[in-house]
């Protein structure tokens, strides 16, 4: 599927701008959307992942640049600011991997729908493995390490973690299948649209 480059571009700005104007918040509460991240870089994966890794490496430099704005200028807290916090780097590529990985087997059938939520979940999951196990171990934030202590905090918020994106993944994929549908039905014979 070959598409336009001024599309690719104006792709990626919404989904950078729309990484930029959640990261603030994680949670998210009534004047904020939930951090919008995990699904920019799975989303950027599949839009952007044959056009080198200035895309990949652009996000990153906004997600850090935006904590560090966050952090110096507007009072959020650095309580995530440990040594774990470079391993959003692997993490965040794992997602980008996931959405990647999709784009080279979406073929414009129903089984889509079912490859999209393989590569979602199997992205999610070992994002927030790395990226929680790093912080459990290596952050410094908890008195004594446990494997039991860390199971509880991976089992409290794994659906969280994998909700939120989810969302945002589930309605880029209805605005993708809108946008890009007529124009697979326009290239049907007339006798099978």
């Amino acid at each position: 599927m070959s598409v336009p480059i001024s599309v690719r571009f104006t792709v990626f700005a919404v989904l950078l701008a729309l990484m930029v104007a959640t990261r603030f918040s994680h949670a998210g509460n009534a004047a904020l959307l939930p951090d919008a991240t995990w699904a920019v870089f799975f989303i950027g994966g599949f839009y952007r992942s044959r056009d080198g890794y200035w895309a990949l490496a652009t996000l990153f430099a906004a997600a850090v640049g935006v904590d560090y704005l966050a952090i110096r200028y507007y009072g959020i807290s650095n309580y995530c600011v440990t040594l774990a916090y470079w391993f959003i780097v692997p993490a965040y590529s794992l997602l980008w991997v996931g959405g990647a990985w999709l784009r080279r087997h979406y073929r414009r059938v129903p089984m889509d729908l079912l490859r999209l939520l393989v590569s979602f979940v199997a992205s999610v999951t070992l994002c927030f493995l790395v990226n929680h196990s790093a912080f459990y171990w290596l952050g410094d934030r908890t008195g004594k390490p446990s494997l039991a202590e860390w199971w509880s905090v991976v089992t409290e918020w794994y659906a969280y973690f994998l909700a939120v994106p989810g969302i945002y993944v589930a309605l880029a994929a209805v605005v993708h299948v809108a946008l890009t549908q007529p124009r697979a039905a326009a290239r049907l014979p007339w006798w099978a649209r």
